[in-house]
């Protein structure tokens, strides 16, 4: 039965970043009811490698594992793990390990764990939580969703800026409170305004009578606490940062925001626009149950269903002369997949640079012209392919000249629709990852087909 149970679950070999031998031993070890097995598996784990198994299993078997193993599970695999599962993963857990690996998180990683949550694990996991920790977990959660004060840690290494290296040093061999990971130590002035960073290494290196003003980095930024996100991400990015001190509207040090934090932002930014390019989601994965998978799906495949409806409202408006000339129906798809494919290329290339920033008001005439340029030179390419192969392929030389024309026409209107669409959209307030790909679409399709019937109805009856 076990080796049927592996057979059930095992994909190409290449598809697990774990081993086989550890997901064949898991899944013996659920099917045996083994403890020991499964603590003999897992305890060389890296958290994320757990997380990934768990989301991985099935509901049942992610039960039967956590009730066999529920004292080895800690704070950073709840951490790791996918957002959608991580209820359900507490539901399964006693409240003194849910209380254990709670506390072993900084305050930042328990926000990210619960904001999302339902009131009553919410509640779950804030009373597991030191009446201290508690405070700070609960003030991060004041601030906006998708802020700066919800993406930092309390947890700060601080020094009055008059300080010298020695006295620094000897401040953090006696503090039994340190975090556990940390990369600068933040100087404030009297009033705990930030006013530098120091980093670990200058501050190892340097005599202890030096202060700490003199080997402060060149690279000095601090974060609104209410700013979005995804800027704060892109701050860390343009300016190369590893931490940041996040201040409140009085300037005073509230947190600090870590490279590590900001990465899984930009992670997260990229990964929810390659989905909605696709017109899915950015929170389907793929632990989603089937019914929700459908809901979050059904709403853009209905637009296109509409785009598509337009599309075929052209075509039937040359009804006639498709009926004389079959070669019409032949050829017609080529130029709106064609359309589509160069619309796709620019639209992708748009929002990839509006998300990073690198399209700006300043240059966008300039992308508009480049696009529209290449979209006219990939056209007369494939003109002159498409118009020899529709000769040899019909006999008919202006039924080549027809589709040559087309093609140009759709190329370029295409490039011009994958950069103008999306830049159009943002002005308006809606995103343009999400609804730009539907549009880009109706266009292609809606410009190809009327452009290759209209000729084709002017030049060959």
């Amino acid at each position: 039965m076990a080796d049927d149970l592996i057979e059930a679950h095992e994909p190409a070999e290449d598809d697990y970043k774990l081993e086989r031998s550890v997901i064949s031993a898991v899944y013996a070890a659920i099917e045996a009811m083994d403890a020991n097995a499964i603590d003999v598996a897992l305890d060389p784990l890296h958290p994320a490698d757990i997380a990934d198994l768990l989301e991985q299993i099935s509901s049942g078997e992610r039960r039967a594992l956590l009730g066999l193993w529920s004292m080895g599970i800690d704070g950073e695999v709840l951490s790791e793990l996918d957002e959608n599962l991580r209820e359900e993963v507490i539901g399964y857990l006693p409240e003194g390990v849910l209380s254990e690996a709670v506390r072993e998180l900084d305050s930042d990683d328990v926000v990210d764990l619960v904001e999302d949550m339902e009131d009553l694990n919410q509640e779950r996991i804030l009373g597991a939580l030191t009446d201290v920790d508690r405070v700070a977990v609960e003030l991060a959660l004041s601030y906006p969703e998708y802020s700066a004060g919800r993406l930092m840690q309390r947890e700060l290494v601080v020094a009055p800026e008059h300080w010298n290296v020695g006295q620094t040093i000897d401040f953090l061999r006696r503090e039994d409170n340190l975090p556990e990971q940390f990369y600068h130590v933040i100087l404030v002035n009297p009033a705990y305004h930030p006013t530098g960073n120091v980093t670990l290494g200058k501050l190892l290196g340097s005599p202890r009578a030096t202060k700490l003003t003199s080997i402060v980095e060149e690279t000095f930024r601090t974060i609104p606490v209410k700013q979005p996100e995804e800027d704060v991400a892109y701050a860390f990015n343009q300016y190369h940062l590893i931490s940041a001190p996040v201040v409140d509207e009085d300037e005073r040090l509230v947190g600090v925001i870590t490279i590590d934090d900001a990465m899984v932002v930009l992670d997260d930014e990229a990964e929810e626009d390659i989905l909605r390019l696709a017109g899915v989601s950015g929170e389907e994965s793929l632990s989603d149950r089937t019914l929700e998978t459908v809901r979050q799906r059904l709403p853009w495949l209905g637009v296109n269903l509409l785009t598509a409806i337009l599309a075929s409202v052209v075509i039937a408006q040359f009804e006639e002369i498709l009926t004389q000339i079959v070669a019409l129906a032949v050829l017609m798809p080529i130029v709106a997949s064609m359309g589509g494919n160069a619309g796709t290329q620019s639209l992708t290339v748009a929002v990839r640079a509006m998300a990073t920033r690198d399209l700006t008001g300043s240059n966008v005439w300039r992308v508009v012209r480049r696009e529209a340029f290449a979209g006219l030179f990939n056209g007369l390419i494939f003109a002159v392919i498409m118009g020899v192969v529709g000769f040899l392929w019909f006999g008919t030389p202006m039924l080549a000249v027809v589709i040559a024309v087309a093609m140009v026409v759709n190329m370029v209107v295409a490039a011009l629709a994958g950069i103008l669409i999306p830049i159009g959209l943002e002005k308006l307030g809606v995103d343009p990852a999400l609804a730009s790909g539907a549009f880009v679409t109706t266009v292609t399709d809606v410009v190809g087909f009327f452009a290759f019937l209209g000729l084709a109805a002017v030049l060959l009856v």
